[in-house]
């Protein structure tokens, strides 16, 4: 199970991070976001990382010039688009800063069925998107309500990879080994607060998706 954790503001959240084994960190760009970045933070917090540790832009209907300045100022790896953009504006945005992509889709459970779903994401794979992001729906918000979709609209033939996110933390992601997705992604669920994570969640979160690997190293610790 590969992990994301998302909207980091604080330095030495970054490092506890890079320190308990996350394959990625998301630095939010939507002003909106209680857990937005500046420019200035951004570029200090990326500078943090690690090779191998992907850094990933969280966007929100971000305009081509800002991404463009973006992309100039903070060394980021791939593109989250979270906001209305279609693949085509997706495809086209990305080509523009020459980066990897994925769409969040925010799945609506009185709307959505796994075809739907299934259709959404063939869309995006034809545009070039290198995964899929499956997020709880909200009339007001793009993201980061700590809310939980319906799982049974996980499509099992997905034309993508897929990446999990809404509502997760150590007490319920272990149920998501079973699920046909790629990665998990969680903001709210390690947090103290809102941008400022706590160390203990962020390592009992990390325990419980990558149980191998930690049951792997309680052994190597108890040798």
């Amino acid at each position: 199970m590969h992990v994301k954790f998302c909207g980091f503001t604080q330095l030495d959240d970054v490092n506890t991070a890079v320190q308990l084994g996350v394959d990625a960190v998301g630095l939010v760009f939507y002003p909106l976001s209680p857990r937005a970045v500046t420019l200035v933070q951004a570029q200090t917090l990326s500078a943090a990382l690690p090779a191998f540790v992907s850094v990933v832009a969280l966007v929100v209907n971000m305009p081509e010039d800002e991404l463009i300045e973006l992309a100039n100022n903070v060394p980021f790896d791939i593109i989250q688009f979270h906001g209305d953009e279609t693949p085509e504006q997706c495809q086209q945005l990305a080509s523009a800063v020459n980066k990897r992509w994925m769409k969040a889709l925010r799945i609506n459970a009185d709307q959505d069925t796994l075809n739907s779903v299934n259709a959404c994401i063939d869309s995006f794979a034809a545009a070039g998107a290198s995964s899929i992001l499956l997020d709880a729906y909200h009339q007001h918000k793009y993201g980061g309500t700590g809310a939980r979709f319906d799982w049974r609209l996980i499509p099992h033939n997905s034309s993508l990879p897929i990446i999990l996110a809404g509502g997760l933390d150590a007490d319920n992601v272990a149920a998501t080994l079973d699920l046909p997705i790629y990665g998990v992604d969680v903001s709210g669920g390690i947090e103290a607060d809102k941008g400022k994570k706590d160390a203990a969640k962020m390592r009992a979160f990390m325990k419980a998706a990558k149980r191998d690997r930690w049951q792997n190293e309680t052994v190597t610790d108890a040798l």
